[in-house]
């Protein structure tokens, strides 16, 4: 069994540091979680009038195809050294980035309850990244679908009956995020989610576990976030999508990554625990100096925010559906091979 722990500021797999004894550059690498983000890798959408949107060039959309795909990648991802991949039981946008979303893509029903198909599909993924001694990150709620939920008492439910479904299964290699980017604008459709009442939510998950799992939500801010998540947080999810560059505060950025990680650990409540970013699109893997490399010299993990652009091909990108999985494209293959110079993937 794949059991992920945090002790002395990093990550731990069965009781042994992350990457023991690597350093890259100088910079240790031991008790990092390098991760990529593939949100929509158990997802399926149930609008009928989008769903045709996602077949593929053999046959129509298939959500049990897509997982199966998924999981058949999994050991060239950690050939690589990938020790992580991000799901969310809410997905992600199939095209990206995109403000009008009409597709039904939730595995929650309204009243909070998770649909069983859903939950297979969660299962397969789990049981194959502990035999391949990884990490899911475990996302509840995205921005668009969080009307799903028909009020506060849902979405405390679908964060018990998340964490409960968790320990019967003995998931001990998973970590939970509650909200992707919870200080979002303008996309929660209920406040408990967002960012200034989330903490509550990581204290119900946290509670209901008996402190068995680990809990945290990602924020997209360049700022500290609140002082109320960094103080109860188990490890702390910035994202670097509003970064641009890799700079720090004598650099001509004013948003630079290593600037933003500076101000996280200013925060008065911050006690030491591990930064993951687990998304980011910025990329240039192939410059000396790029987002994963400050992140990695500052102390700091990374995560792959991959999605297919303006006329790309079916083979670019790691949420827009459908996926391929595979390590396809120039940008797949530029983050995996730096990856691996930086972990000493054998």
């Amino acid at each position: 069994m794949t059991i992920v722990t945090i002790a002395d500021g990093g990550f731990r797999i069965d009781g042994r540091p992350t990457y023991p004894g690597r350093s890259w550059r100088g910079h240790r690498i031991e008790g990092r979680l390098f991760n990529s983000r593939m949100a929509n890798a158990i997802a399926d959408d149930e609008n009928p009038a989008t769903r045709g949107a996602w077949a593929y060039a053999d046959g129509e959309w298939d959500a049990e195809r897509s997982t199966r795909e998924f999981v058949a990648a999994l050991p060239a991802y950690r050939a690589h050294g990938l020790l992580a991949v991000c799901l969310n039981l809410s997905g992600g946008s199939p095209q990206g980035y995109s403000w009008h979303q009409p597709w039904k893509i939730c595995g929650f029903r309204p009243d909070g309850t998770i649909k069983p198909d859903w939950l297979a599909r969660l299962d397969g993924v789990i049981a194959a990244c502990d035999r391949l001694g990884m990490v899911v990150i475990l996302g509840l709620f995205y921005g668009k679908q969080s009307g799903t939920l028909v009020d506060e008492a849902a979405v405390k439910a679908a964060v018990t009956n998340t964490v409960d479904w968790l320990l019967a299964r003995n998931a001990a290699n998973v970590l939970v995020e509650i909200g992707n980017e919870v200080d979002l604008e303008n996309v929660w459709a209920h406040d408990i989610i967002a960012a200034p009442r989330c903490h509550e939510l990581i204290a119900l998950a946290q509670k209901r576990s008996g402190g068995k799992l680990l809990v945290s939500t990602s924020l997209i801010g360049i700022d500290a976030p609140p002082a109320a998540t960094v103080a109860i947080a188990d490890f702390l999810l910035p994202h670097g999508n509003r970064v641009h560059g890799p700079e720090g505060p004598f650099q001509p950025s004013p948003h630079g990554i290593r600037l933003q990680l500076a101000r996280w650990r200013a925060s008065p409540a911050y006690r030491g625990q591990p930064i993951v970013y687990n998304e980011d699109d910025h990329f240039e893997f192939g410059k000396p100096d790029n987002h994963l490399v400050a992140a990695v010299e500052d102390g700091a993990s990374w995560g792959f925010f991959d999605y297919r652009m303006s006329r790309e091909r079916f083979e670019d990108g790691f949420q827009s559906l459908p996926v391929d999985w595979t390590i396809s494209s120039r940008r797949k293959r530029g983050f995996f091979g730096l990856l691996k110079e930086i972990t000493g993937a054998a």
